[in-house]
């Protein structure tokens, strides 16, 4: 599609004061804000709505039309339930580093971001839910909101306007669960951070079951360049269905590994051209489109237009757009293995599909892994997968099942190697025992 990068979000991460109001300022930070103030709030949902921005955070639902769903006026009962707009930053899927450095290097970007969606959605306050251990960037964040508050874009009769925001910054505990939007209400209200059972959904009953919106740090940031720079602007980027610029999160065995901002639609190949290719001497193995919860592809979809449409299409999610990449030096099985460790130790137990079949699919990896399972673990592998996918609480069980179905789909010999050799056949002391077993076949 396009191999021009189109930095909007990163485009002063390297400035030397890209974090203070100050340098924010400098770059045109907050007209957006001042330029909302004077829409309408439904002028503004049907700004994001017309430009196509969709959710960055994995499931890429249109983010206006998911402020439109917030109930205006009183409810059945009369009552009129305040809007709360909170901001999920609990990055944690594997491969995924976007988030993070936005908040580091530009925060002000976010703030003006979360203003301009409370406005719009008519919420009185706001929530930012950050990982607990990042504790630079919550100390950045907490900063840049003092700073928003002592200039007057927070607090009461922001800009003159008569609209009054009051902006948290939450420390979460470090939970993958919080992720989830549920868990992640549910741990903001001082509860144990667990999915709850849907409908209502947060737009009906989310924080302290009144309407809320639960956004992604990139889908929020995008906000201000869309209302400054307008719809045509914003369109102009990506494809037709999934318009506009995004970050790329490149990881693994590549030259230059890091964020890369471009338009949605790029491909890895087009990407890898930028970050130097992969590792000297090696060739792409398999690789992940959005994070290790999303289905494996391999050297074949290199193509594949990285978009939401194109990526569903070939059978995987963009999700979080976290492009882990593998050589020919990496074991599957092993990696599968390491992921699937992940999802187990993070499951949060609510549900009996994700708390048992991760725990089995692990026993059962582990023996596969070191060569000492039989064929029929393959189809055991499989059925256990087939039982969590789509049957849990929420999405985790789903991304625990999904590179064990891609990665038997594509590298099924390489699972029947292990048990052949008795062995991983990609540890090193093995090298021959791997080059005879491959004449083999």
């Amino acid at each position: 599609m396009t191999t021009t990068l189109t930095p909007v979000l990163s485009a002063h991460w390297d400035d030397q004061d890209s974090w203070t109001l100050a340098g924010y300022r400098r770059r045109a930070g907050y007209e957006a804000l001042a330029r909302a103030l004077r829409m309408e709030p439904d002028q503004v949902i049907q700004t994001v709505k017309d430009a196509g921005l969709r959710g960055r955070g994995g499931a890429g639902f249109p983010t206006g039309m998911k402020w439109s769903f917030i109930p205006q006026g009183p409810g059945p009962d009369g009552v009129t339930k305040p809007h709360y707009l909170v901001v999920n930053a609990d990055e944690s899927e594997p491969g995924t580093c976007k988030d993070i450095p936005l908040m580091l290097a530009t925060p002000h970007t976010l703030i003006e971001g979360v203003i301009i969606a409370a406005y719009a959605i008519r919420a009185a306050h706001a929530f930012i839910y950050v990982r607990g251990e990042v504790v630079p960037v919550l100390r950045r964040l907490q900063a840049a909101v003092a700073e928003a508050y002592a200039a007057g874009y927070l607090g009461s009769d922001i800009l003159g306007s008569g609209y009054d925001l009051e902006l948290v910054v939450h420390a979460g505990a470090g939970a993958y669960i919080c992720g989830e939007e549920t868990a992640l209400l549910d741990s903001l209200e001082g509860r144990r951070g667990q999915p709850r059972l849907r409908p209502p959904f947060p737009a009906v009953a989310g924080l302290y079951a009144c309407p809320t919106v639960v956004n992604n740090v990139e889908s929020i940031a995008s906000v201000p360049a869309i209302i400054r720079n307008g719809i045509g602007w914003f369109r102009s980027m990506g494809s037709a269905k999934s318009p506009g610029f995004t970050l790329y999160s490149l990881s693994g065995h590549v030259a230059r590994p890091g964020q890369y901002e471009a338009p949605l639609g790029i491909t890895l190949r087009e990407l890898l051209e930028l970050a130097g290719g992969v590792r000297r001497g090696h060739e792409v193995k398999f690789w992940t489109p959005g994070g290790s919860s999303t289905p494996l592809f391999t050297a074949e979809h290199l193509d594949v237009p990285l978009d939401y449409e194109g990526v569903s299409a070939a059978g995987s999610m963009l999700g979080t757009k976290a492009l882990q990449i593998f050589d020919d030096t990496t074991c599957v099985v092993r990696a599968v293995l390491r992921w699937t460790e992940f999802y187990a130790h993070e499951s949060c137990g609510k549900c009996t599909p994700c708390r048992e079949g991760t725990y089995w699919l692990v026993q059962l990896l582990r023996r596969l892994e070191a060569g000492h399972g039989t064929e029929a673990d393959l189809d055991k592998l499989l059925d256990i997968s087939d039982t969590i996918n789509g049957k849990s609480f929420c999405a985790l069980g789903d991304g625990a099942a999904s590179p064990i179905f891609s990665s038997l789909e594509h590298f099924r010999a390489e699972y029947l190697d292990h048990l052949r050799l008795g062995d991983c056949p990609f540890d090193p002391a093995r090298s021959t025992a791997w080059a005879e077993a491959g004449e083999a076949r």
